[in-house]
């Protein structure tokens, strides 16, 4: 976000927002939570691309809670906005555009959309001036074995279960209560739970954790919604809390778990 930051910097710092959201989901800490990272922080700069990097997620503790969102809270998200503002037009989804700007397009637009559900009334304009709505969602072919037609072009990115789930994953903060649209509708239309399942199911496998909770977490939010899937997710959401892996696994873990109605997190 800065060429005067390291990476480093900003990941130790969304680690520890991470951490901070998690706390307050399990009812630990006091109010105003994201403007304490940033006031608490040796390097605010840094605190302020965290919100940006944890995104929606935290907003977590409020909308599973009862946690009153505080002003200050507001300030920092959209000083975060001010300091490393999104591209003026919203970047075309692939293959057209870049996957890359358009997946932290989508993220933005989560995060705005909340900020202004909580900090505004709901009023959704806010969050369209602070990052406007993105075009499109992963692509999933409606079977594998599905063909181009010979006079088309190659299939776009994502078609296939295996990079779909990925994708999907990649777009987690988006699994989350009160927000909805195209990756949501994406994600309901079969053949897409099954995809899901299977992307999870195999990232578990292949002891790929942080992606696995990422997936599951589309799942948590389907059975949430009552629609039928091909596996209980629970089951994976209990093994991946037995792994370490950080804050931001065990957040992303916690709010499968929320959006599941399990009673611990």
């Amino acid at each position: 976000m800065s060429p005067d930051r390291s990476q480093s910097a900003y990941a130790a710092s969304a680690a520890d927002l991470a951490l901070r959201a998690l706390d307050a989901l399990r009812g630990v800490g006091g109010t105003a939570m994201i403007a304490e990272h940033v006031e608490r922080s040796d390097d605010p700069k840094a605190a302020l691309g965290a919100i940006r990097f944890v995104g929606a997620d935290g907003f977590a503790p409020y909308l599973f809670g009862d946690a009153a969102f505080h002003p200050q809270d507001a300030m920092a998200v959209a000083q975060s906005f001010a300091v490393f503002p999104p591209p003026v037009s919203t970047p075309a989804p692939p293959p057209a555009g870049g996957a890359e700007p358009w997946l932290v397009a989508w993220r933005d637009w989560a995060t705005a959309a909340l900020l202004a559900r909580f900090a505004d009334g709901g009023d959704a304009q806010v969050g369209e001036v602070l990052a406007p709505r993105p075009e499109g969602a992963p692509v999933l072919a409606a079977s594998e074995t599905s063909q181009a037609a010979p006079d088309t072009l190659d299939p776009a990115p994502d078609t296939d279960w295996q990079r779909w789930s990925v994708r999907m994953g990649q777009l987690s903060p988006l699994a989350i209560p009160g927000l909805d649209g195209p990756v949501h509708a994406a994600a309901r239309t079969d053949p897409a739970p099954r995809a899901l399942a299977q992307g999870a199911t195999r990232a578990v496998l292949r002891r790929d954790f942080p992606t696995a909770a990422r997936i599951v977490r589309w799942l948590a939010l389907l059975r949430s919604e009552g629609v039928h899937l091909p596996l209980d997710p629970v089951p994976l959401v209990e093994h991946l809390g037995l792994y370490g892996g950080g804050p931001r696994l065990a957040l992303d873990v916690a709010i499968a778990r929320r959006l599941l109605g399990l009673e611990t997190v």
